[in-house]
């Protein structure tokens, strides 16, 4: 038999984009034949991973893992909301959580070469993603993670596997998995006022600004409005100014000093948030497809 070598399987790899153990398999198999190898990879995974890996990923879930003070918030997608309640794809989403609280990987690609084996696939976390791109038949990605390992208690809440939040804090952990539920609820996108990025309250103030001039009323007044505008809206995004979801008399700050709880910051993950979704016309694909054979007749 001949001997497979290391070459050979990236070569393979390179051809087909199929897991690195499926490559070695499949030139086993065709003992070192190169091109009969291919055909059995494309005859098992009929070209899936290649041709899914330029397919946009918007859908997916976000996942979480705690362990003492370390933890990690996860999110992992993929192109249907079918398959986000996939057995084999969720245990990889679970699984690529607990390896980034457990490794501390400094980017997706150092995740994605992590010891991870399932089912048939590994042996790193990567060739279990490519492999089952081809055992399902879409594209799925890692897209962002955040890990945490400090002084302070971890609190999650994920609502359903769309949204996701953890939380670090230091007093009580129901008050603190309220503070969770709360930000996957309202949103806030800072702690307090002053840690509201510069960019965010600018772009409220353009638009204030252009509310305001459109009144007619003198340049002092206008001005009043514009920053009337901004503080209101710092009020609303900053997570200790908003109204507790759960008691609208309080803000979140006062129903934390009232459990004698900290939190000193939050991480909140909303499922293919910024992701162009691609959206079929198939009233265009249609005329297109039309013009298309126009043009060739």
């Amino acid at each position: 038999m001949a001997a497979i070598t290391a070459s050979m399987v990236a070569e393979l790899r390179a051809k087909t984009d199929a897991p690195m153990m499926e490559c070695k398999k499949a030139l086993t198999e065709a003992e070192g034949d190169m091109a009969k190898a291919e055909e059995l990879l494309r005859v098992k995974l009929g070209s899936k991973a290649g041709k899914a890996s330029s397919r946009v990923t918007a859908e997916g879930v976000v996942t979480s893992f705690i362990s003492g003070n370390t933890g990690a918030l996860l999110e992992v997608n993929c192109e249907t909301d079918f398959v986000t309640k996939n057995d084999s794809f969720l245990a990889l989403a679970e699984a690529a959580a607990k390896l980034v609280a457990e490794h501390n990987p400094a980017s997706i690609e150092a995740l994605g070469a992590l010891p991870y084996a399932q089912e048939s696939f590994g042996p790193t976390l990567e060739d279990v993603r490519k492999g089952l791109i081809g055992k399902i038949g879409e594209n799925m990605s890692f897209r962002r993670f955040k890990r945490f390992d400090g002084a302070h208690k971890l609190a999650a809440y994920l609502h359903g596997t769309r949204i996701g939040v953890l939380v670090e804090f230091d007093g009580d952990e129901t008050a603190a998995k309220d503070v969770a539920m709360h930000v996957a609820a309202m949103k806030p996108v800072a702690l307090t006022s002053a840690d509201v990025p510069a960019d965010l309250i600018e772009k409220e103030r353009s638009v204030a600004a252009a509310k305001a001039a459109e009144s007619g009323k003198p340049a002092d007044i206008v001005t009043k409005m514009v920053e009337g505008s901004v503080q209101k809206y710092l009020k609303e995004v900053s997570l200790f100014d908003q109204t507790f979801v759960k008691n609208d008399k309080q803000t979140v700050e006062q129903m934390l000093k009232t459990a004698n709880t900290k939190v000193a910051s939050f991480t909140l993950y909303v499922v293919g948030e910024g992701i162009e979704k691609k959206v079929d016309d198939f009233a265009a694909e249609v005329a297109a497809q039309v013009a298309a054979a126009k043009q060739s007749a």
